[in-house]
């Protein structure tokens, strides 16, 4: 990896784009310290300790600790997220989009269109019910200015974010949001570890510190590894292609394979089933209400830091529903992006086979039956990343940001944009046989 930087600053080109993407992160983290007008940032970052609330640790994760100082970047690009997996999934439902999601370049520059019109709205949406359940809980005096000004800040970050997101494509290096997030996330890694070492190291005797220690890049590693594999881990479908002419030239036999990733949905199953659970929590806590008996129990149920608990079982029942959750928008989020009739179909078309399975119908049964198989695997392997956090955090209260989801967006991240600069390395340093 070092080597490949090396060698990336020589060339002019990528070093520019370094430089550019250099710039946007510290304009992200700059704006990530930058307060709302009007706004406490004490009161705020009390109410958030305070408030045990899976939903708002996940933010605070995903914004870089901008959604506890209540900074203008409180929203991130989390509003752009929902709006691109919202506007995936109506592809399905709405004729519409689903033919603009097959007309090509076209149909995609008006893809994104209406995903940055339903960001705007979404962030509005957002930054509405942030003000005015802030407000009802005091720590935000609710007025008509303060609406207004939260509104006003939190829309036009979450949509300066994206539009930066836009300009790292173009003008940088990697994917902008998936960078974007990224530099939220690692920028909380130090905090952790403070975290780590005042729970675990702080005060202990050596033995006992180093034997932590330990334990901790133990596990770590092993999580590492997994989401390692998670991310590269491919099954190969062979398939065939017959002879052809084209004009007076006959093309022989190629053949070639389907790669069908273990791990298709990425990092979709668990945000989906983390923010489906969270979301009575969050609803209560804006309003302000508090529950007892049931409700409560039925809320600590779904709260995952309440998991795992030696003196108190019962809310581990929500792991439950959460691994149901995950396995479930494993396989409905891949059958979205992955079509095995429209697969077959263009095989057929271009003269290509799975060799031992007869085109058509056959083929289509055949490749759902492999993808059920590789879907379960890449759940399996989701859950086993995303409950090994849980299990730490409520038996020996590791209350860590760096947890599942957060591993397999940064090696997924730093991964895909290592094999961009490499690519326009070769494209520009290509050792032909003369050299």
């Amino acid at each position: 990896m070092l080597k490949t930087l090396r060698d990336a600053l020589r060339i002019k080109e990528i070093r520019s784009r370094l430089f550019y993407l250099f710039i946007a992160l510290v304009i992200i983290r700059a704006g990530s310290q930058i307060p709302v007008p009007g706004v406490d940032t004490a009161v705020f970052t009390q109410f958030f300790e305070n408030a045990a609330n899976d939903a708002f640790s996940f933010l605070n994760a995903f914004t870089g600790g901008g959604f506890t100082n209540f900074s203008i970047f409180a929203l991130s690009i989390t509003p752009y997220i929902t709006a691109s997996i919202i506007v995936q999934l109506l592809t399905i439902a709405i004729p519409k989009l689903e033919e603009l999601h097959k007309d090509g370049e076209q149909g995609r520059k008006k893809l994104e269109k209406v995903t940055r019109v339903m960001t705007i709205v979404l962030a509005l949406v957002e930054s509405v019910a942030m003000s005015i359940g802030f407000g009802n809980q005091g720590i935000l005096e609710l007025n008509l200015l303060n609406v207004v000004t939260v509104t006003a800040c939190l829309t036009a970050g979450s949509a300066f974010l994206m539009w930066l997101g836009e300009q790292i494509n173009d003008k940088g290096v990697g994917n902008g949001i998936s960078i974007i997030l990224l530099i939220n996330i690692l920028s909380r890694v130090p905090s952790d570890m403070i975290t780590l070492y005042s729970n675990f190291v702080q005060g202990k005797t050596i033995a006992w510190a180093t034997l932590a220690w330990a334990i901790i890049a133990v596990i770590i590693i092993f999580v590492v590894v997994i989401v390692l594999i998670l991310n590269g881990a491919e099954r190969r479908i062979p398939v065939q292609y017959s002879k052809k002419m084209v004009g007076r030239k006959s093309y022989g036999a190629q053949s070639s394979h389907i790669p069908l990733k273990v791990n298709t949905a990425g990092v979709i199953p668990i945000i989906f089933a983390a923010s489906i659970m969270s979301f009575p929590s969050i609803i209560i806590s804006l309003s302000g209400a508090h529950l007892e008996g049931w409700g409560a129990a039925i809320i600590n149920m779904l709260s995952s830091s309440r998991w795992f608990n030696p003196n108190d079982w019962f809310p581990t029942i929500g792991l439950f529903i959460y691994v149901v959750l995950v396995v479930f928008f494993a396989y409905f989020y891949t059958s979205i992006t992955f079509n095995p009739i429209e697969v077959a179909d263009n095989m057929k078309k271009q003269g290509g086979f799975i060799p031992g399975i007869r085109p058509g119908k056959p083929t289509v049964d055949y490749l759902q039956s492999v993808l059920k198989y590789v879907i379960f695997i890449g759940a399996a392997g989701l859950v086993i990343v995303a409950v090994i956090p849980f299990i730490f955090n409520g038996m020996f209260n590791a209350s860590v940001s760096f947890g599942g989801t957060s591993l397999i967006i940064i090696a997924s991240v730093i991964l895909d944009t290592l094999k961009q600069v490499e690519s326009m390395m070769v494209v520009r340093n290509y050792k032909g046989f003369l050299s």
